[in-house]
């Protein structure tokens, strides 16, 4: 299939911290289901033989000091020049022969991002504690943003050049991935998502991630990029909470001062005024930004068409 898109230059770019158990078999199973790609091993401060032996497997090493893999994403997609990035973990957990199909689909539907979702029927593979935290923020984020990914904190993506060039990294860790899905629905990108296989990590090798300090990191994260991306919405619910608290307060003094023509708790009432006064605030400070955003988000969509669509030309074979 993807040999009729000759001319598109393919990276294959595989973040990776102590994976010297996994990183060549990544990479060799890369190099055969795309012998014409460009494959970037980038080592993240790894204590073992990572980057040795990704470079004795067929693959340019490059060092990314900055500890994190959003730091790793940010170098990836500043220094490489591609028509088409395949992101993959360097973990040997994901099915290399899917990536002709990923990029196919990508091209031919003039996508911007698709996500390799993962379908696994080992427990050791996919662990149930993760599978229910995926399931929890991928609906977190669903109903903060509307339509989103089944799974969207998956390792295996790929991205069009205009989706590489024009996105701002802001995360440092492995949040990565739900900015990564937040930017493309803010912009409302053309994606699409693609069951691959998912298999168990090779002998030797651990995986990086916490359940539950990663977690609430990437729950943090979406609440940050729900802040950022629709601030109307997010400072409106502080003023619906201000204001509910302060009626609340409100009502007994009020009903206290009809009945006796008293006004006994001071301090309450002041707390009340002081609340309503907190959710007038919030609202502005939402209005206010929302035009800010809306401005930002016009820059933000005229960088992304400055970069020319991928327009293949096809072979003759």
């Amino acid at each position: 299939m993807l040999q009729q898109h000759s001319s598109v230059r393919v990276a294959v770019v595989i973040p990776c911290y102590n994976e010297e158990a996994a990183i060549g078999t990544v990479v060799r199973d890369f190099r055969l289901s795309l012998p014409d790609a460009d494959i970037i091993a980038f080592d993240n401060n790894s204590r073992d033989n990572t980057a040795r032996v990704a470079r004795e497997a067929g693959a340019r090493v490059i060092s990314v000091p900055l500890q994190g893999k959003g730091n790793v994403v940010r170098r990836m997609f500043a220094d490489v020049e591609a028509d088409v990035f395949v992101m993959v973990d360097g973990d040997a957990t994901y099915d290399a022969a899917a990536a002709p199909m990923l990029i196919e689909l990508l091209i031919e539907n003039h996508l911007d991002m698709v996500v390799g979702s993962r379908l696994s029927d080992e427990q050791t593979a996919y662990r149930l504690g993760h599978r229910f935290g995926n399931v929890l923020l991928t609906r977190c984020a669903a109903t903060i943003f509307g339509k989103t990914f089944k799974d969207m904190l998956s390792g295996y993506r790929v991205f069009s050049r205009r989706y590489a060039k024009t996105f701002p990294v802001h995360s440092a860790g492995f949040e990565i991935e739900t900015e990564l899905a937040v930017h493309a629905l803010s912009m409302r990108m053309p994606v699409a998502e693609l069951e691959t296989s998912y298999k168990s990590r090779p002998e030797g090798s651990e995986s990086k991630l916490n359940t539950y300090r990663d977690g609430f990191r990437i729950l943090l994260t979406i609440l940050k990029l729900f802040k950022a991306e629709k601030p109307l919405a997010f400072f409106t619910a502080g003023f619906v909470i201000c204001m509910l608290l302060s009626v609340g307060l409100a009502v007994p003094v009020f009903e206290t001062y009809v009945e006796t023509g008293l006004v006994p708790r001071i301090p309450t009432v002041v707390l009340s005024i002081g609340l309503m006064l907190l959710g007038a605030i919030l609202l502005v400070c939402g209005i206010v930004l929302d035009t800010v955003t809306r401005g930002r988000n016009e820059i933000k969509r005229i960088a992304y068409l400055a970069i020319p669509a991928l327009q293949p030309v096809r072979s003759r074979e």
